[in-house]
């Protein structure tokens, strides 16, 4: 005992202060976690975002803090932390595409293009988002169809988003014969315009001769409304000005060639 008691003295020691900062640094770390959130909430921060930085704070944390507490221990960390780099580089390029995911995850909910509810297209599928997760965005189709997206590329690559603003702009084309009155063609179309509640007056609606085509003279309309009409208002605008134009006698060309035969 006289021989191993200074030696366990020594180690009793370095146990006991292992302890108290394991102990301390827990008491911190919880802490600084909590200023985290609270910072976050604050902020108006995505919440699967917010959970994610304390989740991750956490865990880095708590790793620097258990090689602390070993280092009071008096156990070399040289090479674990070597080790420990080596795993990470490995890990990290064996799942390179699903890090690309999670950064891209990370600039969504932090630059938010867009944001659960929103109208988006985006990677050839056009529809609304129901979720952002941190590796993927859950889209609903239109024909209510479920599609994953990675981050990844949502991040990197073009989207259209259609719910940003308040208002959109239609614009249809529509074509009379040769021969037809302008005139009259607009009236009709404006009146279908006038007609519908749902176009809005400000900008004033444009009606204006925009092409001669071979066959027909087409009439470009172009109006707004508000982005949870604009659907709604696109079909229902071509099924009334085709029976408004078949009302006021005004066909609708198809294309055709005139032959000529000289003997």
């Amino acid at each position: 005992m006289e021989e191993y008691l200074p030696q366990i003295i020594e180690y009793g020691g370095r146990i006991v202060l292992a302890i108290l900062v394991w102990l301390v640094g827990s008491i911190i770390v919880r802490a600084l976690v909590r200023f985290i959130k609270k910072g976050m909430e604050k902020s108006h921060t995505e919440e699967s975002l917010s959970k994610f930085v304390q989740s991750l704070t956490k865990i880095g944390l708590k790793i620097l803090l258990l090689i602390t507490a070993l280092s009071v221990l008096g156990i070399k960390m040289t090479a674990f932390i070597t080790i420990l780099g080596a795993a990470g580089l490995a890990f990290g390029l064996a799942l390179s595409g699903t890090l690309q995911n999670f950064a891209g995850g990370v600039l969504i909910l932090i630059f938010r293009p867009f944001k659960v509810g929103d109208f988006i297209e985006a990677q050839g599928y056009l529809g609304t988002v129901r979720d952002i997760q941190i590796f993927s965005t859950i889209l609903q189709t239109v024909d209510n169809v479920k599609v994953v997206i990675p981050n990844g590329s949502l991040a990197t690559q073009s989207l259209t988003n259609y719910s940003v603003h308040e208002t959109r702009r239609g614009q249809w084309v529509f074509s009379i014969p040769y021969g037809e009155s302008f005139d009259r063609a607009e009236a009709v179309l404006r009146k279908v315009l006038e007609a519908d509640e749902r176009v809005l007056d400000e900008p004033t609606p444009m009606i204006f001769l925009s092409e001669l085509n071979d066959s027909s003279v087409d009439i470009t309309v172009r109006a707004w409304a508000k982005s949870t009409d604009f659907w709604p208002l696109n079909f229902d605008i071509k099924q009334k000005v085709y029976e408004a134009f078949n009302q006021e006698g005004i066909s609708i060309p198809f294309p055709q060639l005139d032959v000529h035969l000289d003997k």
